[in-house]
């Protein structure tokens, strides 16, 4: 009598209410980050709050799209299957309003579709690539993106304006720490289902405390209509300048990258491995976000970091919790007044919960990095010089602001930086004979006569 193997757990049904109520977590974790790229765009371009809504129901809406696309598969076609959430990217807020200003919305959203093609044209080939991403790569990848993301939780926790009266309040960073406490209680000392949900417990925790402290604002929520469904082409006719379009791919290879490092991370923590198919339908998926978003006036989406965070934090991998999500996702673009009150989380809260999460993906990177064979001296160069790079924009905003703007797409962004360096320095000593003659000189007589570090027997004890 032949047993019918059990299912991976990243194809694991769960019983509906535990797939909507861990949807539903996703959901509030991904929301701020997702809704903050058309807020900042559409401040940026000078748009009216009526069109930025515009844009926040057109972004919530493609995200769900592509989300349950990523996560269930559209046939042999985009998909990775597997527990994704996706959401705006703030890879392309540069160009998109350097193009904005200098040939208008249409352009805009004509590169993004030209890019989108590109996005898809490309996803194959690609991921022909991924034997270039082993531990050390993505390793040291997802350490600089759960480092640079826990300055994103710092700022939503005291706020990003220091001339406010608001900013650095010591209630905001209280109830931020208390959020922090609740979801690490929970994690820790809960049982079963209860450890799992603790990142959705404490956010309500925290909307509670926030009640009697005036920050959960519910004066935008009853002027919201209710339904709101997106306009195709509603900015007009799509425009094609060649240098929009240019921008637009480069923006798409630069989204690759840190889908790829973000899709080798989910398959790490679900102990799914990945094929090259997996990969190629993955980044598939990030073009026909641009496509959509070129139709619709919306964003090009990438897998967000935060809900890989909460994977790994809940142990949760079934795939079909990030397609509820997804499905939610789809209904809040159709129903703003929905978003409307899920936008209403104050930012505290937000970001206390955002600092576990961003420091998860931190340690996993970290232990990533063990399987790299960091003993191997030249490894161990390649992690510490691209970390020191890719932190770089990070921890000193504005370096790079006298280079050129189409340069600055680039080297603004810490993660970009980072998995750009460890990618060349990778394939640079592992894959060519440089890296045969590095070790050949680390391993010299020459070499073997330096002074050596002292083992821990070779030490003086305290008493000697």
């Amino acid at each position: 009598m032949s047993v019918t193997p059990e299912p991976h757990p990243v194809d694991a049904r769960l019983p509906w209410h535990r797939l909507l109520v861990f949807g539903i977590q996703h959901v509030l974790i991904m929301y701020t980050g997702c809704v903050t790229v058309p807020l900042v765009f559409g401040a940026a371009a000078g748009l009216d709050a009526r069109t930025i809504a515009l844009l926040i129901s057109a972004d919530l809406l493609v995200a769900g799209i592509v989300t349950v696309v990523q996560s269930l598969g559209l046939g042999r076609f985009a998909g990775a299957r597997l527990p994704i959430i996706t959401g705006a990217t703030f890879v392309a807020m540069s160009p998109m309003i350097l193009i904005a200003k200098q040939y208008g919305l249409p352009a805009v959203y004509g590169s993004m579709l030209v890019g989108g093609f590109v996005g898809l044209a490309l996803a194959w080939p690609f991921a022909a690539i991924v034997r270039f991403f082993p531990p050390l790569v993505s390793g040291t990848v997802l350490t600089v993106v759960g480092i640079s993301l826990i300055g994103v939780a710092g700022g939503l926790v005291v706020g990003n304006d220091p001339k406010s009266a608001s900013y650095a309040a010591p209630s905001h960073i209280a109830l931020a720490a208390a959020v922090l406490v609740i979801a690490l209680l929970c994690t820790v000392l809960g049982r079963g289902v209860w450890s799992q949900l603790g990142v959705l417990i404490a956010l309500i925790a925290g909307v509670l405390i926030s009640l009697p402290m005036g920050l959960m604002k519910l004066d935008g929520v009853a002027g919201t209509a209710w339904l709101g469904a997106p306009r195709v082409f509603h900015f007009g006719a799509p425009q094609f300048p060649i240098t929009a379009v240019v921008a637009m791919s480069i923006v798409m290879a630069v989204v690759f990258a840190e889908s790829t490092a973000s899709m080798l991370a989910i398959g790490e923590i679900t102990g799914k491995p990945l094929t090259r198919g997996d990969l190629a339908r993955g980044l598939a998926g990030d073009g026909l976000s641009a496509v959509l978003a070129g139709v619709f006036g919306s964003f090009i989406d990438t897998i967000f970091n935060q809900n890989v965070g909460a994977v790994a934090q809940t142990r949760v991998f079934s795939r079909y919790v990030t397609a509820v999500s997804g499905a939610i996702l789809i209904v809040l673009g159709l129903v703003p007044r929905f978003g409307a009150l899920v936008a209403a989380v104050p930012q505290p809260v937000i970001g206390g919960v955002g600092l576990v999460l961003f420091a998860t993906i931190t340690v996993i990177g970290v232990d990533t990095l063990r399987k790299a064979e960091l003993q191997d001296r030249v490894n161990l160069s390649i992690v510490a010089v691209a970390i020191g790079v890719g932190l770089v924009p990070v921890l000193t905003p504005g370096m790079f602001g006298r280079f050129p703007s189409s340069a600055q797409i680039l080297l603004n962004s810490g993660i970009s930086l980072a998995a750009l360096t460890v990618f060349v320095l990778n394939i640079l000593f592992n894959h060519t004979k440089l890296g045969e003659i590095a070790r050949g000189a680390l391993e010299s007589p020459a070499a073997e006569l330096q002074p050596q570090a002292l083992t821990h027997s070779d030490r003086p004890s305290a008493n000697s």
